[in-house]
């Protein structure tokens, strides 16, 4: 297992998208990470866009960030309502000064924007994004998957296995 030991945090609020929230997960956990889900609540129910529920491991306060080897953005509606968490940015922004991975996926790249580390970083997202994307001086490409340094980008559900294979290499190394 070549993640065995590792700890990831995977952000969750009402609305992620179900597959880009799970699938990171299973894989992780596959491969031997401990993985944590991190909301606005501890042990709190969120529902994904399409029905499927999530129970958080822990609240956004309860993190010492210092403390995992990387962090996954879901996609969906969530990081609209996440980006507007103090804490959350803090994590975002400690986990690139770093350079620990950072996942995202879709319109996770809005999180990313709100934390302000996209400048001259090459990145994909959901093309419904790519505008804002560059404006916050990111470089955008229409590519499944787009790995700069610790940041790991991808467009939607269809592209996860490619997506997961980039972040699994990155955190294993």
């Amino acid at each position: 297992m070549r993640l065995k030991d590792k700890k990831v945090i995977a952000l969750i609020d009402n609305e992620f998208e179900d597959l880009e929230l799970w699938y990171p997960i299973l894989r992780l956990q596959e491969e031997g990470a401990i993985v944590k889900l991190v909301g606005p609540k501890a042990e709190e129910k969120y529902i994904g866009k399409y029905g499927v529920p999530a129970i958080s491991d822990y609240s956004f306060s309860d993190i010492n960030i210092q403390e995992y080897d990387a962090i996954l953005v879901p996609g969906g509606w969530a990081p609209d309502k996440l980006r507007r968490f103090p804490e959350v940015l803090h994590f975002v922004k400690e986990m690139n000064t770093a350079n620990k991975p950072i996942g995202q996926i879709c319109h996770a790249g809005w999180v990313l924007i709100s934390a302000k580390i996209l400048k001259n970083k090459k990145v994909t997202s959901t093309p419904g994004i790519m505008d804002d994307m560059e404006n916050a001086g990111a470089i955008w490409f229409d590519k499944p998957v787009v790995v700069d340094g610790n940041l790991v980008s991808s467009r939607r559900p269809p592209d996860l296995p490619d997506y997961m294979r980039a972040f699994i290499d990155l955190l294993a190394k």
